[in-house]
């Protein structure tokens, strides 16, 4: 059984920063691309980050750019989405995503484009 679980979300005020976890049991980082998406109240979802499976590189949603870092320990299954100088328009409820590495792609962001699995996302409001 495939589960993702995300971790690390919570109520940060403005210019803070959160680590956000996403540990992934079921499937290998080497056979599935991890993407973080998320979702603010009533907007649609927006991607955020993942590791491109195109040309190798780090997709970042435009607003992230310098203020956001994806990594990952193979070993322990996890990606992590370090975010930094946050700010309320950072508010949202934060997911990983899971699509395998030989599906379908976003272009040019190289990101899963229907991903198989979700975990259930961790709140990120930010506010003083």
């Amino acid at each position: 059984q495939v589960q993702l679980a995300e971790s690390g979300g919570g109520l940060v005020q403005p210019g803070g920063s959160l680590r956000l976890s996403c540990t992934v049991s079921g499937v290998t980082l080497d056979d599935y691309a991890i993407g973080w998406v998320r979702q603010a109240p009533g907007k649609e979802r927006e991607g955020v980050s993942c590791k491109s499976t195109i040309d190798d590189s780090t997709y970042y949603v435009d607003s992230g750019k310098g203020r956001f870092t994806l990594s990952s320990d193979n070993a322990k299954n996890t990606v992590y989405l370090q975010m930094n100088i946050l700010t309320p328009a950072d508010t949202a409820v934060y997911y990983c995503a899971a699509g395998h590495v030989d599906a379908v792609v976003d272009v040019p962001t190289g990101c899963p484009s229907a991903p198989a699995f979700w975990g259930q996302g961790t709140p990120v409001p930010v506010s003083s």
